[in-house]
């Protein structure tokens, strides 16, 4: 469905994200965002899957989890709804911060990256254009059954946004590669999700003086 949805009085209205963003825009995020995914991960060079990438995983391993930013909206989608309503991508991300140790993150993305076989890029190729595909012919008031609870769609897809833009950017690190430019809606978006969410957290006023380049982070890296 497109952002605009008619009325019960035959106008047009608006479909308009919690952010107040309209929901076309939402879409073309995640697409954008799941496109420069699949077109990094076209450029790993085959030896280098095993190469370390973030913490405990290698390429494969990292690759395999940003993928789940592709297959829970699949596999969410198909499950029967049921459960509290989470009204939005902020407390989506509040309810399950922390829910999951580190330890099993891990793993389960070591297991999605064996999972993607022998030609990893040609996996992640298909689950694109099927997984956006999907999202292309769903309705933006479509249920998902999160961990969180159960959400429209177009309230869901801005947490797979952005786990694609952090996960590509971490890819990105991993090659020594620039993020693909379709990458850029994704990273802005997301960015102010990261304000809103922050700002909802005892350590609010820290993270904005890390954003300000008071402490932690290199030098004249700053927001200002």
């Amino acid at each position: 469905m497109d952002s605009e949805d008619m009325d019960p009085e035959g106008t047009d209205t608006e479909v308009m994200d919690p952010e107040g963003t309209d929901a076309e825009a939402v879409r073309a995020r995640y697409a954008g965002a799941a496109q420069a995914f699949m077109e990094l991960a076209g450029q790993v060079p085959h030896q280098a899957w095993s190469r370390p990438a973030l913490g405990e995983w290698d390429v494969r391993a990292l690759t395999g989890h940003t993928s789940r930013a592709l297959t829970t909206v699949e596999t969410y989608l198909g499950t029967p709804a049921a459960g509290a309503r989470v009204p939005g991508p902020v407390e989506y991300f509040l309810a399950v911060r922390g829910a999951t140790s580190p330890a099993a993150i891990a793993q389960r993305g070591r297991e999605t990256g064996e999972a993607l076989g022998e030609d990893p890029a040609a996996a992640v190729r298909e689950l694109v254009q099927r997984v956006t595909a999907l999202v292309r012919n769903t309705q933006d008031d479509a249920l998902v059954v999160t961990p969180a609870g159960v959400m429209t769609l177009i309230d869901y897809l801005p947490t797979r946004t952005f786990e694609l833009a952090v996960h590509t950017l971490d890819l990105a690190r991993a090659l020594g590669l620039p993020p693909p430019a379709a990458l850029a809606p994704a990273v802005a978006a997301s960015l102010e999700l990261a304000g809103a969410i922050g700002s909802r957290l005892p350590s609010a006023g820290d993270l904005l003086l890390l954003l300000t380049g008071r402490t932690g982070l290199p030098e004249n890296l700053s927001v200002l």
